[in-house]
């Protein structure tokens, strides 16, 4: 049996999730109803994004990221766990 319910919304978050479910030919009425299947049946809500740092953090992160590419203070690869922790306890 099939039943209707009224839900507040984001308007952005709605029709970002409507042009998303749509481009995966689903409808947003079927995401809504898996997603709250899953809910009841795992009694847990799971929250996934990709994580939003701040600017000083953004920042070390390109850092690395170029010290990577560059070659620059990298260690390893080791030749098997004992070999690292050998280098890590010295």
């Amino acid at each position: 049996m099939k039943t209707t319910t009224s839900i507040k919304l984001d308007k952005d978050v709605k029709e970002s999730a409507a042009k998303l479910a749509e481009e995966l030919g689903l409808s947003l009425s079927s995401v809504v109803n898996a997603t709250l299947k899953q809910f009841v049946n795992e009694r847990r809500v799971v929250f996934s994004a990709h994580p939003e740092f701040n600017e000083k953090t953004a920042e070390e992160i390109r850092l690395i990221r170029k010290e990577i590419v560059a070659g620059k203070n990298l260690i390893g690869p080791f030749a098997d766990a004992a070999a690292m922790r050998a280098y890590l306890l010295k």
